[in-house]
């Protein structure tokens, strides 16, 4: 007969309850249930039909954990640890913190803590940078079926031609691998729209210099819901309860 029951702590991260780091945590605080009963032994296995919840202590601590919002400038790196002077982390401090937040959650020091870069930016890029502290975000934004668009202005150093525009809109390839389908338009005579469903190092770049074009500068606008807005640059704000990637 054959065992289709995996470990507890996947499981729980396919249902969208938590991380896999934060599950294994949950479990071994005993605030995770199977079937009603408390399990909080590691490496626990359980079947597709099994019911899995968290109990209110677990989705009390969830609630407590921030999203955060920043305005990235360009030469700042998005997932450096804090003792690089250009690390985006460090960004992150009470004198930076937008005035106009419209989610009026005060800054405490332990917002800091297991705090990470969701997803990343290229340094010569600049604009919206995501931060969390909840495993279930970065599930969400880069987890193998995230599917959010993320919006990018480029500038490029010469007039956009129409021919140009429908090569870039022919690439299906990165490399090996086959490109999720994106969008891209002319804004102006140097610049472009792009909407992508993925993310990957020195991508629009690449796609740019796959059709001659020099590009000048970068800026992410939008992941999913969310957009800069008004946010400024170097400036950071937190993810607001009622909003939605």
């Amino acid at each position: 007969m054959t065992d289709n029951r995996i470990r507890l702590s996947k499981r729980m991260t396919e249902l969208g309850l938590c991380s896999r780091r934060e599950a294994d945590e949950f479990i071994e605080l005993g605030w995770v249930k199977v079937d009603g009963k408390v399990v909080d032994v590691l490496g626990s296995r359980v079947g597709p039909e099994q019911t899995v919840t968290l109990e209110r202590l677990g989705q009390q601590v969830q609630a407590e954990r921030v999203t955060i919002i920043v305005n990235k400038p360009v030469d700042v790196v998005s997932d450096a640890p804090p003792a690089r002077k250009n690390a985006a982390i460090n960004l992150i401090a009470p004198e930076r913190h937008y005035a106009e937040d419209p989610s009026q959650v005060t800054f405490l020091k332990k917002h800091l803590n297991h705090l990470a870069p969701v997803g990343r930016l290229d340094t010569e890029a600049s604009g919206l940078l995501v931060f969390s502290q909840d495993g279930r975000v970065a599930k969400k934004l880069i987890g193998e079926e995230a599917e959010f668009e993320q919006e990018y202005l480029v500038w490029v150093e010469s007039k956009i031609e129409e021919s140009v525009l429908r090569e870039l809109g022919k690439i299906t390839m990165w490399g090996d691998d086959q490109l999720r389908p994106f969008k891209v338009n002319q804004q102006s005579n140097k610049q472009l729209r792009f909407i992508l469903r993925e993310s990957r190092a020195g991508m629009i770049g690449a796609l740019c210099e796959h059709v001659e074009l020099e590009v000048s500068s970068i800026r992410r606008v939008r992941i999913g819901r969310i957009g800069l807005g008004d946010l400024p640059i170097g400036q950071w704000r937190y993810l607001g309860a009622n909003e939605r990637f």
